[in-house]
Parts: C-alpha cells; structure tokens; sequence
C-alpha cells in the first residue's frame, strides 16, 4: 500500500523559505513519480510541481517555476521554496503522478498535508 506523509509546513514571513517534505513508501518499484499541489480555503487546487525518482525529470508550472524546486533523495520528496509571498499561504500536499513528460498527470490522491502560512 502506496502511504505519502506530508511534513516542514509551518509560519514564515514573507521573503523567507520552507522546506517541505513528503515520505513516501510501498512503492514497488524505483521508476514512480511524485508531486506537489497546494489548496488555500475557498480557493480551487493549484498544481505545483512533480517529479520522477527514477529518472530525475521534473515539471514546475509557471507559477512558481524559480522560486520552487522539487528534489527526491532515498524514499522523500522536497519541496523547496523561496521567495514566499502571502498568496503562497495554503495547505501543501504530495501525491503520486502518473506523468511527468508533459506536465504532471495526477491520480486520485490527496492526504493530510501539511500547511504553510505566509505572513506579511
């Protein structure tokens, strides 16, 4: 059974950074791929970034492409930001991807998250 935990949520003020984590296991193979998307209240689901730890390939949407970077090492997946603005404030969560060559390709997943708020 595929669990995602995700954990680095926290407070932060604006300008600064956060790392987030998301531990993965019961994968059964290497070649799997993983992504990050965030919700804040009342606010539809925006994608964020995803990865594939077996081949290192990555997607960003424009949106944070340059402040975001998506990294995997051993069975975790980061998401390192910088640059964090209010706006980034939401609940962050990682879920498995079906895809990532064009563009991260989703299942239906979605865990507890992890919440990040930005202040100004």
């Amino acid at each position: 059974e595929v669990q995602l935990v995700e954990s680095g949520g926290g407070l932060v003020q604006a300008g600064g950074s956060l790392r987030l984590s998301c531990a993965a296991s019961g994968f059964t193979t290497d070649y799997y791929a993983i992504g990050w998307f965030r919700q804040a209240p009342g606010k539809e689901r925006e994608d964020l970034s995803c990865i594939n730890v077996g081949d290192g390939s990555t997607y960003y949407t424009d949106s944070v492409k340059g402040r975001f970077t998506i990294s995997s090492a051993e069975n975790m997946v980061y998401l390192h930001m910088d640059g964090l603005k209010p706006e980034d404030s939401a609940v962050y969560y990682c879920a498995p991807v079906r895809s990532v060559i064009h563009g991260c390709v989703w299942y239906d997943w979605k865990g507890q998250g992890t919440q990040v708020t930005v202040s100004s």
